[in-house]
């Protein structure tokens, strides 16, 4: 069972401890109707975004909120990614101001870091019309000063907490980049199957060992990433060799199912302690 902690000032919150629990609840998440449509029935995209959130130190239901996949894109709601900042220990203070009006306006945000010089990003109107924003349908033309004040966030807190944010944008800024050639070439291509393959061989059959091969495989892993990603397609192999009225036997199943837990929880474990090494290296080059 998960376990149930109550947060401060807030109601319980579900937190999930190992892989199989993180499996379990995208499927109920992706089918519950409580999740944005982007996630609907889509459990694999439903785990992605936990355990990005999770890395970013949000909680199950704060990342299927605030986690947007925009033009092939992960980013975050400018909001979301204020406050995941500003949560940051490493984080002294944010200031957003606007000057001017009209064609004049320009926002500004300057990003403090504890034990380093402020972080100043601007985007004016003018930068709006040369990027080709300025009146454009949709929140451009009805929120201009709104989205004028995203971009210089997500500027200044990219460029002054870079650790923090882990390249993720704004989902204000990913919604204004059109997908190029490569990304459609991408997201065009189909899912890559697996299942090793198996060459003839003289009068006898050759069967597969999965569980060496997933052994090779989880090896050359370097993030979690990579293992829910072996993991995602592993589903298909099975189904595959159902239908094929090949089944994989269940003891076959565990072991792999257990070399896919172990491992990811390895990395988790490392990137875990990557960021808190990132953490402690900023808090000691504060001045006394």
């Amino acid at each position: 069972m998960n376990a149930v902690t109550t947060m401060q000032g807030h109601a319980p919150a579900i937190q999930i401890t190992s892989f199989n629990e993180l499996m379990r609840f995208a499927e109920m998440a992706s089918q519950s109707g409580m999740v944005p449509s982007q996630y609907n029935g889509k459990p694999g995209a439903v785990l992605i975004a936990v355990q990005m959130g999770s890395e970013l130190g949000l909680a199950p239901m704060q990342s299927l909120q605030n986690i947007a996949v925009i033009n092939g894109r992960p980013s975050v709601w400018g909001d979301a990614l204020l406050g995941l900042v500003k949560a940051s220990p490493v984080c002294d203070d944010v200031i957003e101001t606007t000057d001017g009006e009209g064609d004049q306006m320009t926002a500004i945000c300057v990003a403090k870091r504890k034990g380093k010089s402020p972080v100043e990003a601007r985007f004016s109107v003018q930068d709006a019309k040369d990027a080709g924003l300025w009146n454009k349908q949709g929140p451009w033309k009805q929120y201009s000063r709104r989205m004028l004040q995203m971009r210089a966030r997500g500027f200044a807190l990219r460029d002054a907490f870079p650790d923090v944010l882990r390249g993720l944008i704004t989902a204000e800024e990913a919604a204004d980049i059109p997908q190029d050639e490569f990304r459609n070439s991408v997201s065009n291509q189909r899912p890559v199957d697996v299942t090793p393959q198996k060459r003839e061989l003289p009068r006898e059959e050759r069967q597969v060992n999965h569980i060496e091969w997933f052994k090779s495989r989880l090896a050359n892993c370097s993030d979690t990433g990579c293992v829910l990603a072996l993991e995602s397609n592993w589903a298909k192999t099975q189904k595959k060799a159902a239908e094929a009225g090949k089944p994989i036997s269940e003891e076959t199943l565990d072991a792999v199912k257990d070399l896919i837990a172990d491992r990811y929880g390895e990395l988790v474990q490392q990137e875990q302690q990557q960021a808190e090494d990132n953490a402690a290296v900023d808090l000691e080059e504060m001045p006394a």
